[in-house]
C-alpha cells in the first residue's frame, strides 16, 4: 500500500472541541492526527531500499570517474586551487602574483576536493573523488527526506532512482567543479529543517499528553529545536561553497515560520509567534555566519591570503581579529563586485528560462587531439539532464499546485518553495544584469524538481477519495519511471565520455544541433 500524498488533515486556528474522543493520554483525537508525524521507529525495508538505490547510484558515478587524465571544463581551476591550498592553506598564484591568488568563491568546496587530493594525490581521481561521493549522499539524503514526506517506500525509492538516473546530477558528481558540494549543504539543511518540524510536532504533542492546556495557560512547552540549528550550520557550509545558497534564506525562513505556526494552531495555541521562537531563529541564522566564517580559517590564520592585510598595506588601522574581519569583508565586496559585473559571453552560457527545456547545455569535455579509438567516433562529456526526467518537470511543477492548492498540502508547498528559490532568482539577475550563466546554476533546485515529480505520481497513484491504489496511477508511474531508465541508458555514453561512432553522438544531439 503507497501511502500519501494524501494531504495532512486540515490546520485550523480553531481552539480543538474538548468533546471530541481523546486518544492515549488524554489528547483530543482531531489534535493527535493534526500534529501526526512519521513513525520515528526503525523501518529496516526503508534502509534496505535506500541501501540498495545508494549502491547503485556509487557504481555509476564512482566506475570510471579518473577514466578522462584531463581537466574538464571548469576543472582548470578548482582542483588546483584545492591542491595550493593543501600547500599554502590558501589560493595560490605563482605566475601572476607570485604569491596569494585573487578567486571570487569562498574556500569550502575547494576544500573539500582537497580531501580527494590529500589522499590520492593531486590526480584525476583525487579531485573527482570527494564530487562523487558528495552526489551519492545527495541521493541517500534524498531518498530519506521523500520517505519523511511521504511516508511511503516506494515514493521514496522512486525519488532516489530518478535521481540516480538523472545524467545532470551524474556528470556533476563525476567532476571537480563546486555546485555539487553547494546543492549537498543545501539538500542536507532542507532534511534538518524537516526533521525539526517533525521535532517540534512530536514536541507539542508529548506536552499534550503530559497535560498542557492552551486553553488554561499563555505558556508555551519548551522545546529545543536542535535541528533547526543543525539547518542553520549546514546552510553556512552551504554559503561557504558559493554564495548563491542566499537565495534559499528567505524560502527557507518563511518555510520554517509558516510550519511553525501551524504546528501551534494545530495543538490550539492561540498566537502565531513567540519571542523564543524568533530567538531560536536568530540562534540558527548566527550559526550559519559562524560556520560560514569558519570555512575562511585558512584565510584567517595563515596570514598571506589576497587582501588578507589589506587595512594595514592602505595606511589603515588593522586591531586583531576586528581587523581581519574587516579585510574579509573588502575582499567580499570585491568579489560581489566581480560577480556583478560577470556578462562576458560564453559559448554555452544559458539563461535560466532554458535550463529545464534544456536549451542549452554544457559541454564539458570534447577531445580534438584524437583521443578517440578510431577516426569516425566522438567521444565527449556533456551536461545534459535525461531529458525525459527534465521535460517533465514544468508539467509537474503544474500540477504540483494543483494537487497542493486542491489538498492544502504542506508537503506541495513545501517542494515548490524549494524550487522556487533555486531557479526564480536567478531570473531576475538575468533580467537585471545579464550576467553570465550556466545551466549547472539549477543544480540546487533539482532534488525539489524530482520531488514535485515523485509528488505528482503519488497523488496519481492514491486518489484522495480513497479506496486504495489506483492501477491506472501504478502503470502510468511504472511507463515513466521505465522511459526515465531506458533514456538515461541512450544518453549514457555522452554522460561518461565513452567513445561512440560519430553518427550515434550525431543521433543524440537532439534539439535541431543546439546541444552541439
Amino acid at each position: 500500500m503507497i501511502t500519501a500524498p494524501a494531504a495532512e488533515p486540515e490546520l485550523t486556528t480553531r481552539e480543538p472541541a474538548t468533546a471530541e474522543p481523546a486518544g492515549s493520554g488524554g489528547v483530543p483525537g482531531v489534535v493527535r492526527q493534526r500534529l501526526a508525524t512519521l513513525d520515528n521507529r526503525f523501518n529496516p525495508y526503508s534502509w534496505l531500499v535506500t541501501a540498495v538505490i545508494v549502491t547503485v547510484a556509487a557504481i555509476l558515478r564512482l566506475n570510471g570517474v579518473s577514466g578522462v587524465k584531463k581537466y574538464i571544463f571548469d576543472e582548470v581551476y578548482y582542483p588546483t586551487d584545492a591542491w595550493d591550498m593543501l600547500r599554502y592553506g590558501v589560493e595560490w598564484d605563482p605566475e601572476t602574483t607570485g604569491g596569494p591568488a585573487y578567486v571570487v568563491h569562498p574556500p569550502l568546496g575547494k576544500w573539500m576536493i582537497a580531501l580527494g587530493e590529500a589522499v590520492f594525490g593531486n590526480t584525476p581521481l583525487g579531485w573527482r573523488l570527494p564530487a562523487a561521493i558528495a552526489g551519492t549522499l545527495m541521493i541517500l539524503i534524498l531518498i530519506r527526506v521523500a520517505y519523511r514526506m511521504f511516508h511511503s517506500i516506494v515514493l521514496a525509492g522512486t525519488a532516489g532512482l530518478l535521481m540516480t538516473l538523472d545524467g545532470f546530477q551524474m556528470v556533476l558528481s563525476r567532476t571537480a567543479l563546486l555546485d555539487i558540494f553547494l546543492a549537498l549543504f543545501l539538500l542536507a539543511s532542507f532534511a534538518a529543517m524537516v526533521i525539526d518540524r517533525d521535532h517540534y510536532r512530536r514536541g507539542l504533542l508529548r506536552a499534550l499528553e503530559n497535560g498542557y492546556d492552551p486553553g488554561r495557560t499563555r505558556a508555551v512547552p519548551r522545546i529545543v529545536p536542535w535541528w533547526l540549528l543543525v539547518a542553520g550550520a549546514l546552510f553556512g557550509l552551504a554559503c561557504g561553497v558559493k554564495w548563491s545558497a542566499l537565495f534559499f534564506l528567505p524560502f527557507f525562513a518563511v518555510l520554517i515560520i509558516a510550519w511553525r505556526v501551524q504546528a501551534r494552531h494545530s495543538a490550539g495555541i492561540r498566537g502565531s509567534l513567540l519571542p523564543g521562537d524568533l530567538g531560536w531563529g536568530l540562534l540558527s541564522f548566527v550559526l550559519s555566519a559562524v560556520f560560514y566564517i569558519a570555512t575562511w580559517t585558512g584565510w584567517l590564520v595563515t596570514n598571506h591570503g589576497y587582501f588578507r592585510h589589506y587595512r594595514a598595506e592602505n595606511g589603515l588601522s588593522e586591531p586583531p581579529v576586528l581587523g581581519a574581519l574587516l579585510n574579509l569583508l573588502h575582499y567580499h565586496q570585491s568579489a560581489y563586485g566581480f560577480h556583478s559585473g560577470l556578462t562576458k559571453h560564453h559559448d554555452y552560457q544559458s539563461w535560466p528560462w532554458q535550463w529545464l527545456l534544456l536549451g542549452r547545455p554544457v559541454l564539458f569535455f570534447f577531445p580534438n587531439d584524437g583521443d578517440c579509438a578510431t577516426p569516425t567516433c566522438a567521444r565527449t562529456i556533456l551536461l545534459l539532464g535525461t531529458p525525459v526526467l527534465w521535460w517533465s518537470f514544468l508539467p509537474a511543477l503544474a500540477a504540483l499546485i494543483w494537487f497542493g492548492v486542491a489538498r492544502r498540502d504542506w508537503r506541495a508547498y513545501a517542494i515548490f518553495t524549494g524550487a522556487v528559490a533555486g531557479l526564480l532568482p536567478w531570473f531576475f539577475f538575468a533580467l537585471k544584469d545579464g550576467r553570465t550563466m550556466f545551466s549547472f546554476y539549477a543544480l540546487p533546485a533539482l532534488p525539489f524538481l524530482i520531488l514535485a515529480v515523485v509528488y505528482v505520481l503519488g497523488a496519481l497513484m492514491t486518489p484522495p477519495e480513497g479506496g486504495g491504489v489506483s492501477r491506472t496511477g501504478v502503470v502510468f508511474a511504472g511507463i515513466y519511471v521505465a522511459m526515465v531508465a531506458l533514456c538515461f541508458a541512450y544518453f549514457y555514453p555522452i554522460f561518461v565520455g565513452d567513445p561512440i561512432p560519430y553518427q550515434s553522438w550525431l543521433d543524440r544531439m537532439w534539439l535541431n544541433g543546439r546541444w552541439i
